[in-house]
């Protein structure tokens, strides 16, 4: 081969090379529509679907949340619901999920904001923000009403078992030594448990009190529970 041949066939090789990267880029380059990707669009429409379904949770109750009502709601085609729910139990149960998720983290927030208080200042604190997310947030629908909900009732049952350990752990560095963990576990799930039927009942009516009777009488007896096991002073 002469040296031109070889240069040109160097020349091609390159050019050739250079081709394949370009074509391999725009492939592995994600579609746009709008200035959004496929996957950025797919996360919007789920994240209307969720809004429909909670704010129909919030004027109707979870039995008016509907595969079609929702979609009307969030203005979407029906087809759009099974992209991301495989029927109307999953959606009732992530929209559930979520909004645990977020009362959990305002109340741990509000226990981090006031580590190095007594614990019965930051226990009745925690109560008052939990009366008042009521109506300040979506907390409201995990007191409702779940009868005929299979999946709701599941879910209101674990919620329970989660709140329970996540108050015991709140409470581990003010327990007195020797606390018998049956017993405290017992006692938490009895007091979440009541507080949850407190809420739902004030929020149905059955109740003529105000927030701040409802949290002092909260208050008052999750003192008494919680002097069968805790410290003033954190260890």
């Amino acid at each position: 081969m002469s040296a031109r041949q070889s240069a040109h066939t160097s020349r091609h090789d390159r050019s050739g090379d250079g081709s394949a990267q370009r074509a391999e880029t725009t492939r592995a380059a994600p579609r746009t529509w709008g200035g959004r990707t496929p996957e950025q669009r797919r996360g919007e429409r789920r994240a209307r679907l969720l809004e429909a379904a909670l704010d129909i949770w919030d004027e109707h109750g979870w039995a008016a949340v509907t595969m079609r009502g929702v979609c009307a709601r969030a203005g979407l085609n029906d087809r759009y619901f099974y992209e991301h729910f495989a029927d109307r139990d999953e959606l009732l149960a992530t929209v559930w999920d979520e909004v645990c998720i977020e009362v959990f983290g305002e109340l741990t927030a509000v226990i981090a904001e006031n580590i190095g208080r007594p614990p019965l200042e930051i226990l009745r604190t925690t109560i008052a923000r939990a009366v008042e997310l009521q109506f300040d947030g979506h907390a409201r629908i995990l007191a409702a009403d779940h009868a005929g909900s299979a999946i709701l009732e599941a879910r209101r049952s674990k919620m329970l078992t989660d709140a329970t350990d996540w108050l015991m752990a709140a409470a581990e560095p003010y327990l007195r030594p020797g606390v018998d963990p049956l017993s405290l576990r017992m006692s938490t799930l009895m007091g979440i448990g009541g507080f949850v039927e407190l809420l739902s009942a004030w929020r149905a009516g059955t109740l003529d009190v105000d927030a701040e009777r409802l949290v002092e009488h909260t208050g008052a007896h999750a003192a008494v529970l919680s002097a069968q096991y805790l410290e003033i002073t954190p260890r």
